[in-house]
């Protein structure tokens, strides 16, 4: 199985595009070999034509700033780099395997709020993206409660827990988990699978009418992992 997780800046490049990025993130995510693809800051509007263009199946969590979304949405479409974050923002799960259960699971109401997704393959394996608050403790306290919720639900299946942590060296619990791919603040963690050789950081540079951009100012990473 090969997984990959990337946060999306809200759809916007480094440096600003100035427009709607969409197709150019689809694009480039409907390329990869993937089998499960963990993303935050989504726009909330994009997963299901992001898994359209996949080929995959998709399930959403809405995250902060979601209030007035069409509004939100407006603004957004037409100046992504303006509105920034205030043009709202999801977690999301793209699968080229079948989800038979999906749960969104609110670990923090304030100062933001902070959900995260809880999925179960057809295959079994249960698979956990998250993005967590900014501030180092909160994000700590946020992770602890999110392993202890995750490994209960799971219930001894295969587990893949990650994503945007905002923690640079983020714990784990003890009993099998493993770190399976790092950069900065996005990890990955497995239970019950391993790592065939290191994860890859993928290119993220696309070319406009206006000049190279990278999409994001994270970079996506794929690993894959075999039971």
């Amino acid at each position: 199985m090969r997984v990959l997780t990337w946060n999306l800046f809200h759809g916007r490049s480094v440096p600003p595009a100035g427009r709607d990025l969409q197709a150019e993130f689809a694009g480039l995510i409907a390329g990869w070999d993937w089998d499960v693809a963990m993303l935050q800051e989504v726009p909330p509007w994009w997963p299901p034509e992001l898994a359209r263009d996949a080929g995959a199946e998709q399930c959403t969590a809405l995250t902060s700033r979601n209030s007035l979304l069409a509004l939100r949405r407006a603004l957004a479409v037409r100046r992504p780099d303006a509105i920034k974050s205030n043009g709202g923002g999801s977690n999301a799960i793209l699968s080229r395997r079948p989800i038979v259960e999906h749960r969104a699971l609110r670990l923090r109401a304030w100062p933001e709020r902070r959900v995260a997704q809880l999925a179960r393959l057809a295959d079994g394996v249960c698979v956990v993206n998250f993005h967590a608050s900014a501030r180092v403790p909160l994000a700590e306290d946020e992770l602890a409660l999110l392993w202890q919720r995750s490994l209960a639900w799971a219930d001894g299946a295969p587990l893949i827990l990650g994503g945007d942590l905002n923690l640079r060296s983020p714990g784990h619990p003890d009993g099998g988990i493993v770190q399976v791919a790092r950069r900065d603040v996005d990890h990955l963690f497995a239970r019950g699978m391993r790592a065939v050789g290191e994860a890859a950081r993928l290119e993220r540079r696309v070319n406009l009418d206006t000049g190279p951009v990278e999409l994001s100012d994270h970079l996506p990473l794929i690993v894959e992992l075999i039971r």
